[in-house]
C-alpha cells in the first residue's frame, strides 16, 4: 500500500501485541488453571441440538478411521488416534481440534456416540491443558459449541467418572473462552457459545456461566447485529452462523426454563430476516466479504420455521438485490466494515454477482478465512468489479502488523454512494466510491439497470475526474472483471467485443457485450467449501484519461438459440 499503514495502526499493533503476550502468560499460569476448575459442575443438564444439518455418511467414514476434511485426509484405521500424529495441514488440524466432525459422528448412531466419547477422552489426555493452538479463541469457540451439543449423547454410555471429566473440561474451556473476549469482533459468538455450555452443565457452575455469558451476550449483540439484521462484518455467512448458534442457545434456554434476553430475541428475528434476504435463487448465499455460499440444504436448515412464500427484502446490510424473471443481481453497495471488523472482509467495492435462474454465472472468488487461498483474493481484482492502474483499492495488513491486529483492511473506501430506483418495468442502482481519487484523481461510478420486460442487465462503469492530477500522467489503465462460475462455459466471439456464457443447464446461454476497447478471457479461481476450482474471467480493458475519464457500457442478455427453432 502506498506509504504504508498509518502510525496509528502501528501503535494499536504494539498495544495489542503486549496484551496478547500477557494473556498467553496468564493462560498457562497454574493459578488461572485452578480458577477455571471451580466451581465444579454437578453432572449434565440441557441437551442442546445444533440446527446445522449432519452427514451420517461422513460420520461412518470417521468410524472407519478416515478423517477427510479441509481438503486433506488422515487415515488412522478403526479405533485409531488422530491426536498423536501430525495433521496433514494447519487447516485440517484446526477443523480436527474444533470438533467440527462431532455432529456427523453422533449422527451415525450408537457406534458414533461411543466413538465420540473415546475421541473426546483421548483429546483431553493430550490437550486438556492450555496450549496456544488448540486453546486459541478461533479453535476453542467451535470446540466448546460442538462439545456442548454432543455432551449428552456421548456421555450416555460413559461412566460417572468420565461424565465428571467431560463436564469439568467443558466448564474450563467455556470459562476460558468467555474470559478471553477482548473486543467486539466475535464477542457475540463466543458469549453465545459460553452460555450454551452453561445450559449443559448442572448446578451452580452452569448457572453462573449462563448468567455471566448472557450479560456479555446482550452487550455484544448490540454491536454485532444491525437493526436490519446484518452482521457487523458484512459477511452473509457470518450472519447465518450466528443465527445457527443463537437458535441452539434459544432451545437450550427453553430446556432450562430460562427466558432469553430481549436483545437476543430481537437478534434472532433480525438475523432471520437478513438470511432470508441473503438467500439467492439457488438456495445458497452470496460469496462476498469473506463468506462462502454454503449448500442450499445447509442454508435452509436455518429457515426451517420460516414462511418461504414471502418475497425477500430488496436491501440489507449495505447490499442490494435486483430480481428479474430469470436474471438475479446481487450488488455490494457499501464500504467494507471499519477497523477490526474488517479482518475477514474484502476490498472489492461495488462487486456484483449474477444468477441466471438457479445457476450462478457471474461470481466473486469465494475467498473465506477457511479457504486454502492467499489474502490477495481479498483484493478488487478477485471480484466482479473494476480496478485502476492494476492497483488494489485497499488491502489487508501483512507481517507483524497482521499478527498483532489480524489481517484487517487498510486504505479501503470509507463510503459508497448508493441510490436505488424502481419502476414498473425496471430496477436500477447508481453506485460510486472515491477509493481511487487519492491515487489517480478518478472516481468510479457504476450503474446497473435490470430491464424486467426484456430480462437483461445493462451496466455502465465510469471513471470521472476529481480534482487535478499532478504526477504528469495522462492515462490510467482500467480493467472491469466478470469472474465466471466454473460450471459456466465461456467463449469469445469473433468480433472480440462479446462473450458467450453457457451455464450447464442452458444451451443457448447469455451474451455479454461491451464497447470496451479490448475484451479477453483469462484464468481465475473459485473457492467452494474452502477448496479451489479453476475458472475463467472476462476482462474488459482500456485507458482512462486523467482529465477526461472513461465510460464503458456493457449488457448481459439471453443469447438466441442456434440454429433457430423452426
Amino acid at each position: 500500500m502506498a506509504g504504508g499503514p498509518p502510525a496509528s495502526v502501528h501503535a494499536r499493533a504494539l498495544v495489542q501485541g503486549v496484551r496478547r503476550l500477557v494473556a498467553h502468560e496468564w493462560a498457562g499460569n497454574p493459578l488461572h488453571r485452578a480458577l477455571l476448575a471451580h466451581p465444579k459442575p454437578e453432572g449434565l443438564a440441557a441437551a442442546p441440538k445444533d440446527p446445522r444439518p449432519a452427514d451420517a455418511e461422513a460420520g461412518a467414514r470417521i468410524l472407519a478411521g478416515r478423517f477427510a476434511f479441509a481438503g486433506s485426509v488422515l487415515e488412522t484405521g478403526v479405533g485409531g488416534d488422530p491426536w498423536d500424529r501430525p495433521s496433514p495441514s494447519r487447516r485440517f488440524a484446526a477443523t480436527l481440534h474444533r470438533f467440527e466432525w462431532m455432529r456427523d459422528l453422533v449422527a451415525a448412531g450408537e457406534a458414533g456416540e461411543r466413538e465420540g466419547l473415546r475421541l473426546t477422552l483421548e483429546w483431553r489426555r493430550l490437550f486438556g491443558r492450555w496450549n496456544a493452538f488448540s486453546w486459541s479463541p478461533e479453535v476453542l469457540e467451535r470446540r466448546v459449541f460442538n462439545l456442548a451439543c454432543a455432551a449428552r449423547p456421548i456421555c450416555a454410555r460413559a461412566s460417572d467418572a468420565e461424565v465428571a471429566q467431560i463436564s469439568l473440561d467443558l466448564a474450563r474451556q467455556a470459562r476460558h473462552l468467555l474470559s478471553g473476549i477482548d473486543g467486539p469482533v466475535r464477542a457475540a459468538e463466543r458469549a453465545a457459545v459460553a452460555a450454551l455450555a452453561g445450559t449443559v452443565l448442572g448446578g451452580a457452575a452452569g448457572q453462573k456461566l449462563i448468567d455471566k455469558a448472557l450479560a456479555r451476550l446482550t452487550r455484544a449483540l448490540a454491536a454485532t447485529v444491525a437493526p436490519d439484521g446484518g452482521h457487523a462484518s458484512r459477511s452473509p455467512r457470518a450472519a447465518l452462523e450466528l443465527l445457527f448458534d443463537l437458535q441452539a442457545l434459544d432451545e437450550a434456554l427453553v430446556q432450562r426454563g430460562i427466558a432469553a434476553p430481549e436483545e437476543m430475541t430481537r437478534a434472532l428475528d433480525r438475523l432471520a430476516g437478513a438470511v432470508r434476504f441473503f438467500t439467492l435463487a439457488d438456495g445458497a448465499l452470496p460469496e462476498l466479504n469473506g463468506g462462502e455460499a454454503g449448500g442450499p440444504a445447509y442454508v435452509a436448515a436455518a429457515r426451517a420455521s420460516e414462511d418461504r412464500t414471502a418475497r425477500p427484502p430488496t436491501s440489507r446490510n449495505g447490499y442490494e438485490r435486483l430480481d428479474g424473471k430469470r436474471l438475479h443481481v446481487f450488488a455490494d453497495a457499501a464500504a467494507p466494515p471499519p477497523g477490526a471488523w474488517s479482518v475477514t472482509a474484502c476490498a472489492q467495492p461495488m462487486a456484483l454477482e449474477v444468477l441466471a435462474g438457479c445457476q450462478r454465472m457471474i461470481v466473486a472468488s469465494g475467498w473465506s478465512p477457511e479457504a486454502a487461498g492467499p489474502e490477495a483474493l481479498r483484493l478488487a481484482d478477485a471480484a466482479s468489479t473494476a480496478t485502476l492502474g492494476d492497483q488494489p483499492c485497499g488491502e489487508p495488513l501483512r507481517g507483524v502488523l497482521a499478527k498483532a491486529l489480524g489481517p484487517r483492511l487498510v486504505g479501503a473506501p470509507e463510503a459508497v454512494e448508493a441510490r436505488r430506483h424502481e419502476a414498473e418495468s425496471a430496477l436500477w442502482l447508481e453506485l460510486a466510491h472515491h477509493g481511487w481519487v487519492k491515487r489517480f484523481h478518478l472516481r468510479h461510478e457504476r450503474r446497473l439497470f435490470l430491464d424486467l420486460a426484456l430480462d437483461e442487465l445493462r451496466g455502465e462503469d465510469r471513471f470521472t475526474p476529481v480534482g487535478e492530477a499532478k504526477d504528469g500522467r495522462r492515462f490510467i489503465p482500467y480493467a472491469i472483471r466478470f469472474h465466471i462460475h466454473p460450471d459456466v462455459r465461456v467463449s469469445l466471439a469473433r468480433d472480440g467485443k462479446s462473450v458467450l456464457l453457457r451455464p450447464a443447464d442452458d444451451e443457448a446461454g447469455w451474451r455479454l457485450r461491451s464497447d470496451a476497447p479490448d475484451a479477453a478471457i483469462e484464468t481465475s479461481v473459485y473457492f467452494h467449501d474452502g477448496q479451489p476450482r479453476r475458472s475463467q474471467q472476462v476482462v474488459l480493458r482500456g485507458q482512462a484519461r486523467i482529465d477526461g475519464g472513461a465510460r464503458i457500457r456493457w449488457k448481459l442478455a439471453a443469447a438466441e438459440a442456434w440454429p433457430p427453432a423452426h
